[in-house]
Formats: C-alpha cells, structure tokens, sequence
C-alpha cells in the first residue's frame, strides 16, 4: 500500500513523511524533489525558466511514471498544487494508494512560509505577511475541494511531527 501525503506548502509533509516511512517500514519519497531529479533543475529554476504552465505538465507527467513504476510501501509527500491540477487525483485515486491531508490553519501556514519564503517561488515576491494570508487564505478555498477528498484528514493544531505522526498511525493502523 501506498501513502500519499497532501496538504498545502509548508504543511510539513516532507518532515511528517520520513516519520511515517520509518515507523511503518516503508519507503519515502519527496515528490518535488522526485521531479528536480528528472528535470535536471531545482522547482524553482524550472518555474523561473520555464513558467508554472511547464511545470505543471511536467509535473503530470512525473506523476503518471512514477506511480506506473513505484512499488508498493511508499510513504510520497506531494507537492502543494500536485493533487489540484488536471487530472492528478484522479491518477492518484486510480493508483489504489490512500491519501492523508495535513490540514493546517492558514495563519498558521502564513506564519510557517514567511520564514522561508525565498525558497517557495510562488510566494518569494510577497511583500507583508497580510499578503500571504491573504494568499494562502484564497489557495486553501481554491484547493479545499481537492485536499478534503483524502481518505484520512488530520487537523493539525500545534503537535510536534512526532506527535502528529503517532496521530497519523493511529488512523493507518
């Protein structure tokens, strides 16, 4: 069985993700850092030098491989938007793998992505932490419909990764 973990930027599925591998015995694999390797280039470069329209076919593509190619007991943290463009859940439902969405509270995400976010190109630009609420508030209305048809939704409050991956494997297990 196969886990996908999904949930916005900064919702802590590449920290979460190794937890769950370790504990259940399984694989991990970073979705982003699946789709650097194969473009040759960091998300941010391909989204500088090619567009996010690029990417997000890229993105598909990268998808359809490695779920046709992946083996079964594989913890995969998405990227933020995987799940919500074209016909990626769809891909991810069919794949017969089950879907956890770390829901988080989007001041608190605000508060997560401000300190990091030359790193996220889609919010390097934000000029106040009002904007990127105001962002991730609009993001997370938009992306709602696709990250509440996981099989397990886990509100986040204020756990460690610890506690909330012990969370997580109560609802697995």
């Amino acid at each position: 069985m196969n886990y996908f973990l999904m949930g916005y930027m900064g919702s802590g599925k590449s920290t979460i993700g190794p937890l769950l591998a370790e504990a259940l015995s399984y694989n991990f694999l970073d979705f982003d850092a699946y789709i650097e390797e194969k473009e040759g280039s960091s998300i941010t470069e391909i989204f500088e030098n090619k567009g996010e329209i690029y990417f997000r076919k890229a993105e598909t593509r990268h998808l359809k491989a490695l779920i046709d190619n992946n083996d079964d007991d594989t913890i995969i943290a998405l990227g933020g938007g995987t799940p919500c463009y074209g016909n990626n859940l769809q891909l991810i439902k069919e794949a017969k793998a089950k879907t956890i969405y770390l829901n988080w509270n989007f001041k608190v995400l605000a508060n997560r992505l401000w300190q990091a976010k030359e790193q996220r190109p889609l919010i390097a630009s934000m000029q106040s932490l009002e904007d990127l609420e105001d962002y991730i508030r609009k993001h997370l209305f938009e992306r709602g419909f696709y990250y509440n048809q996981a099989d397990i939704v886990v509100k986040v409050e204020s756990q460690s990764a610890e506690e909330l991956t012990a969370q997580i494997l109560k609802k697995l297990l």
